[in-house]
């Protein structure tokens, strides 16, 4: 298979500044996850340089077989909910005196809520422990449509409830075959009928071989469920074993993507090849 070369413009730097390695040796010490590491995010020097971080709940084992992510999927080795995770997470973040913390999670099909429990226990502790006001991003999955589970998450009142849909529905068989575009649009619009006071969020990758009025098409169905933020990105594939770019895309389009999502409603839109769910998410404090 012809492997595309990566053009000029998909360069991520600051993988190795003092900040990055004093921030791996602090999850290391607590013993945490982040989707920055495990999902290999182009970002995460950068991320890692202003002293933020994406934290991964439920260990990092995901039961999905989503065929873009980088996550491992070796279930024989998945682990039950760590009873002290929130602690951990909620100290850190006050360590580090984050004033936005993003906090996702491996997909836990396994669990009968989905982790949703977990979600409320870590932002009872931050909120519990933070001594600047912390808000709260919570990055879930589709909780396999669990609609109970998802009020549990809502009623925890975090600041900004994201899901992403990935990728426009011709292509989830391909990409994300144990996912559902629609399932996944209910989940936004449900959080904001559970939590009329969240923002709601979601990201899309591109150059999985969509087409631009594909992609147009969800934004829309995005914003018909009252969906506030949005962040598009490159898709980068992980390995050779993962999906194959189709396509890189010029920052031009992404440039596109943006004014277009503008003129739609959304309320603040990151767009652009490196790009990905948590990138900037401070940002969102601007519009609270």
């Amino acid at each position: 298979m012809i492997q595309l070369r990566k053009p000029k413009w998909l360069k991520a730097d600051k993988l190795g500044s003092k900040n990055t390695n004093v921030l791996n040796k602090l999850l290391k010490q607590y013993n945490l996850n982040t989707v920055c590491q495990s999902a290999q995010c182009p970002n995460r020097g950068e991320c890692f340089d202003r002293g933020t971080a994406t934290f991964m709940i439920l260990g990092s084992i995901c039961t999905r077989n989503c065929r873009f992510c980088a996550i491992d999927k070796n279930q024989d080795t998945i682990l039950p909910p760590n009873p002290n995770e929130a602690n951990l997470i909620a100290s850190l973040s006050n360590e580090l005196k984050l004033k936005h913390i993003v906090v996702t999670t491996v997909t836990r099909d396994d669990l009968e809520d989905g982790g949703a429990l977990q979600f409320v226990k870590v932002v009872k502790e931050i909120r519990k422990q933070s001594e600047i006001n912390t808000s709260i991003e919570l990055l879930i999955s589709d909780l396999q449509g669990n609609l109970e589970a998802l009020k549990l998450i809502t009623d925890a009142n975090p600041e900004v409830l994201n899901h992403n849909v990935e990728t426009i529905p011709r292509l989830y068989n391909t990409v994300r075959p144990m996912a559902n575009y629609q399932r996944s649009l209910n989940i936004i619009k449900k959080a904001k009928e559970f939590n009329p006071h969240l923002l709601t969020k979601s990201g899309l990758m591109v150059g999985l071989g969509e087409t631009k009025e594909e992609i147009l098409q969800v934004m829309q169905d995005l914003r018909e469920v009252d969906c506030d933020v949005l962040t598009i990105g490159q898709y980068l594939s992980p390995s050779i074993n993962h999906l194959p770019v189709k396509e890189y895309i010029h920052p031009d389009t992404f440039d596109f993507y943006r004014l277009k999502g503008l003129e739609m409603g959304f309320r603040l839109i990151e767009s652009g090849p490196l790009v990905r769910s948590s990138y900037h998410a401070e940002k969102i404090r601007e519009i609270k």
